[in-house]
């Protein structure tokens, strides 16, 4: 199980910090919340931001776009140091296009999908795609239950990817913690996105041992 602290729990005051500690953390990846107010019902950061914090770590930047019009920001997102970014089926942009635009910037394509989408919303670009997010919260704002009922939909995208012979990854974000990741994990979920679970323990380190162990 790969974990990807979500800065939307970090102490904002202490961005930077807060990137570096879960960095020595064992941090696999660094998840980016970008909200925009109107998608959902809450306010981030935007790309500016990001580049600032770009090079306090070496770890990838996985940002996960919760905007209407993602397409319109492509181009900002990939030069503020984007690795992979994420944006929803429920958008205001066109699909094809908005993953276009990713992969013309050499970012690593990935699609998410909220609680009341079906998995099968995905399956016309999963050729394409590095990674499918699975939401199990609905998106907007961190310290949500997990829904495990959305772990058939892992299941189904963990059967398609195998028949295609992809080497797609599934994340899950939402609800992440010590009596939920083994779940996740059980369901063939790759990475988990995690925000209070990390942040929220004064020991970043033992914390992400602990989520990682809780998988084998």
């Amino acid at each position: 199980m790969l974990i990807a602290p979500s800065l939307l729990s970090c102490d904002f005051s202490r961005f930077r910090d807060e990137i570096i500690r879960v960095d020595e953390a064992g941090a696999d990846y660094m998840h980016l919340d970008v909200m925009d107010g109107h998608f959902v019902p809450n306010l981030t950061f935007g790309a500016p931001v990001i580049k600032k914090l770009r090079n306090a770590t070496k770890k990838p930047f996985d940002v996960h776009l919760m905007i209407s019009e993602p397409h319109r920001y492509i181009g900002d997102f990939a030069n503020a140091g984007a690795d992979i970014i994420s944006f929803h089926t429920e958008c205001d942009s066109d699909v094809d296009l908005t993953l276009t635009l990713i992969e013309e910037r050499g970012v690593k394509p990935a699609l998410a999908i909220k609680p009341g989408t079906s998995p099968e919303a995905v399956l016309p670009y999963l050729d394409r795609l590095f990674m499918v997010l699975v939401m199990t919260v609905e998106p907007g704002f961190g310290g949500q239950s997990f829904m495990p009922d959305m772990m058939p939909k892992v299941e189904f995208l963990k059967k398609e990817i195998a028949e295609r012979g992809l080497q797609t990854l599934v994340q899950v974000d939402g609800g992440i913690a010590k009596d939920t990741i083994a779940t996740a994990a059980k369901a063939g979920v790759d990475i988990c996105v995690a925000g209070t679970a990390v942040f929220g323990e004064k020991d970043a380190k033992e914390a992400i041992d602990t989520l990682k162990a809780l998988c084998e």
